[in-house]
Parts: C-alpha cells; structure tokens; sequence
C-alpha cells in the first residue's frame, strides 16, 4: 500500500482480492454519498437507486473529474479522486516499463481509442487554427479513420508502399505532401504502431524527424501496441530523435478490461494536461477502477509476465503457422517489422474461386474462431465519402487474399493449437469445394462450347 500511495507506482507483486476490495472501500468512504448522516440536496448526489449496480461500482458513485476538468478533484468525491489520480499515477509506471521510459504524463480517459483520438485533434485546433488537414499514412481500420473526420479534419491518406510483403510508410510523400499543403495548413501527422500485417508499424523515428523539422504536431494510434516492446521501442525513440506529442493506447486491448477507456499519453506534461482540460465534464469512473484493480491483482512482475509469453505465442504461432501454410502450398508471409500480427497468403483459394476467400472466412466464425480476418483482393469501401480500393488490406491492389491472425496479450498455447487444427480443417474443406465448383463450371462451359458449334 505504501508504494502505491506515497510514490503512484504499481506493485510488484500483486495483491490478492480481499486486499483490493479492502483498498477500494477505503477509497468509497471518502466520497460524501457514503458518510452517515448526509443530507444531499443538489442534483448529484451519487444517489443510486440498485444495491446491485453500488456493489458493481464498490459505491464509487460520483465518477471523476468536475464539470470543466476531467483531472480535477472534487471535494465531495474524495476517494474518486484519490483513485483517479492513483490510476493515472500507476498506468504511467507501466508505459515506462513497457519500454517507453521517457514518458512523462498521461491519464485514463472514459473512451476508446477512436473518441481519444478525436480529443487530441481538438486540442490542437485551438493552437493550429488555420490547419484543416490530417497527414494520414493508410490503415485501413475505420475507428482512427472517422477520429479525424469527427474532429473536423480532412485526412490526407498517404498510400504506403510495399517493400518484399511488408506495406510501409511512404516518407517520401509524406514530406512532398506537406511541402504541398503548406506547414502551417497541416494539424498533425497522425501516424500507427500495432496495426494486421502484411502492414507493420509506421517509421516512427523519420516521421518524428519530419515532424520536428517543418514545426508540425505528431499523435501516435498506439490502439494495441503496449504489449509490444517493439512498438514501445518506436514511439521512444520517436521522442528521442524527433517530435511526438501524444500516443493513445487501448485500455482493453492492453490490460484485459471491459471496452470503454483508453489512454493519452505524451511527453509533454501541459500539452497532456490541456488535452484532459479539453474534456467536457465529469466522467464515468469505470475504465479508472477496472484498470487499477487489474494492475493492482497482477503487481509489475504479473503484467511483465504477460508480456514476456505473448512474445513466446508470437513466435509459437509464426512457426506453427508457417507449417500450416507449407502443408496448403501457401505461404506465411513475411512480415519480420509487426511484431504482433501475421498473415497466411490464400493464394490458391482464391485462384480456384472468387467467393472462396470470404467463405472461409464465414466458415471460420461458425466454427468459433474469433479474431481471424480473411482479407479477399479487390474489395471496395466508401467511409464518410472516402473511397478506399481494396479495403482491410491497406494497399489499392496487394498481390495476393490473405489470412490475419495476431498474438495479442493473454492468448494461450491452446488457443493457437485450437485455432490451427480448424483452419487446417477449413482449407481442406474449401479447396474441396472450390475444385468441385471449377469443375462444374469447366463441364458448363464445356456444354455451352458444344451447343454454340451445333448451331
């Protein structure tokens, strides 16, 4: 308890639950909702009408924040106080020992990492007013997307470029585009770090540089990329070498919590602070108090343990994958740059048949495999008037369908041998499928050849 008070850090070791329930009473009967004998007389009172619903919050009824900051304390709400400081004070421990060390401010805000996006755009408005561009190298995942079309920005999209499978950032566009628009038209580059292959993690440190050197913002989608040391490592030396002024991460990708938070962080104390400022209102206390409780359960060594066999799986799934692959005579490719991500070419299931790639697809979800993206070639989708040509594969015309799968934070040996022995059978099925389909139509085709020549 002494270490989490006096110096915000998370534990060592975690605690058990009795202790954090403990903790978290102590917390409840600081806010004034729980004092014997209060008499409330104002519209917010942290009255809550379900036992059932106060048992859920452990009483913690008056969110965080005051009406104009969503960092400040509120004298009624001291123990929702205290627990949204304590959480921004631990959440910014463990980015340190994710591996960005440098770091030197963030908070826990009640959205998910699209919402928090937007926040930061609209900060930066009010020290940008002439900016209406995004510079936006392309991930095709909407979210991040329509963060900047909500804020009131035009995302310029930078197709990126391949290099052996890997799709990569254009710097060379990126630079000629803002040398086009003008600095000081340009609100930010917004660029990515955890992202499905065969795309992989912008180039962070010459994207910072660019940044650094015409004067232009620079916020990081950081969606799920605290697990990843290599991530982690981009957006450090990013700061190092150049200009990055916020990154925002995922509460539940991350940290295993509900869906429902994210977090800002920078390197830049008052810019952080004005961006939480920016937040209108108070604010749901529940992202604050599911992360706190999982970092206190866990305690630093827990967490690092997670990260250490998420890395292991990676490296399970990569090898056991490309097996897989070699068996099908497709091909797992090569994406050495994402270190969470992998994708499986479909090369011959598609050749055999047009449909057959998303039927594999639809065949997988039946079978209870959630998180694998078939991604057929050729697709097309319009997102807020923007035309995207083959869409989830960020690229206009990728050589080859492919299949995602990740190793993300939590995922178990048995999840990847489960996960192998379906698609092992899925593939079988298609391509029995798809051979029967090629044949009926060639005999088709044929019958169609033989009564053109009768006639």
């Amino acid at each position: 308890l002494y270490i989490i008070i006096t110096k915000g850090k998370c534990p060592e070791d975690g605690w058990d639950e009795s202790t954090i329930e403990l903790f978290l009473h102590e917390l409840a009967i600081m806010d004034s909702n729980n004092f014997l004998g209060n008499c409330g007389v104002g519209e917010r009172e942290g009255r809550v009408a379900s036992g059932l619903v106060a048992r859920r919050h452990y009483r913690l009824i008056h969110g965080i924040g005051r009406s104009g900051d969503i960092s400040a304390v509120q004298p009624k709400a001291a123990g929702s106080s205290l627990l949204n400081k304590l959480t921004n004070s631990v959440v910014l421990d463990v980015i340190k020992l994710a591996g960005v060390r440098t770091v030197t401010n963030c908070f826990v805000v009640p959205m998910a990492t699209g919402m928090s996006l937007t926040l930061c755009f609209l900060t930066l408005r009010h020290k940008r007013p002439k900016a209406k561009y995004i510079i936006w190298p392309r991930i095709d995942q909407k979210s991040c997307f329509k963060s900047m079309i909500t804020a009131g920005f035009e995302p310029v999209v930078i197709e990126n470029v391949l290099e052996g499978d890997e799709l990569r950032t254009d710097i060379e566009a990126v630079e000629a585009k803002i040398k086009a628009l003008g600095a000081e038209n340009i609100l930010c580059v917004h660029s990515t770090t955890s992202c499905f292959a065969p795309r992989v993690p912008d180039r962070l440190e010459e994207l910072a540089v660019i940044c650094a050197n015409y004067d232009i913002p620079h916020v990081v989608n950081n969606a799920y990329g605290v697990q990843s040391s290599k991530c982690m490592h981009l957006i450090q030396q990013g700061a190092r070498v150049g200009r990055i002024d916020a990154f925002v991460q995922s509460l539940d990708k991350n940290f295993m919590v509900p869906v429902g938070g994210a977090i800002i962080a920078g390197f830049n104390e008052s810019f952080i602070q004005e961006i939480s400022k920016m937040y209108p209102g108070r604010a749901s206390a529940s992202p604050s108090l599911d992360v706190l409780i999982t970092l206190l359960s866990l305690g630093a060594s827990g967490y690092k343990q997670l990260l250490k066999e998420r890395k292991e799986m990676f490296s399970y799934l990569s090898s056991e994958l490309k097996k897989l692959a070699d068996i099908h005579k497709e091909r797992l490719l090569d994406t050495p740059h994402n270190p969470i991500s992998l994708a499986m070419s479909l090369k011959n299931l598609d050749e055999n048949n047009d449909a057959a790639v998303t039927q594999l697809g639809s065949m997988l979800f039946t079978r209870q495999v959630s998180g694998a993206r078939v991604v057929p070639c050729g697709s097309v989708q319009t997102v807020n008037n923007y035309t995207f040509k083959g869409f989830m594969s960020h690229a206009n015309d990728y050589p080859c369908a492919y299949l995602n799968a990740a190793s993300a934070i939590g995922i178990k040996k048995q999840d990847v041998d489960v996960f192998l022995k379906r698609l092992d059978k899925c593939l079988k099925t298609s391509r029995k499928e798809a051979k029967k389909e090629k044949s009926v139509n060639e005999i088709s085709n044929s019958n169609t050849d033989t009564e053109q020549l009768g006639d």
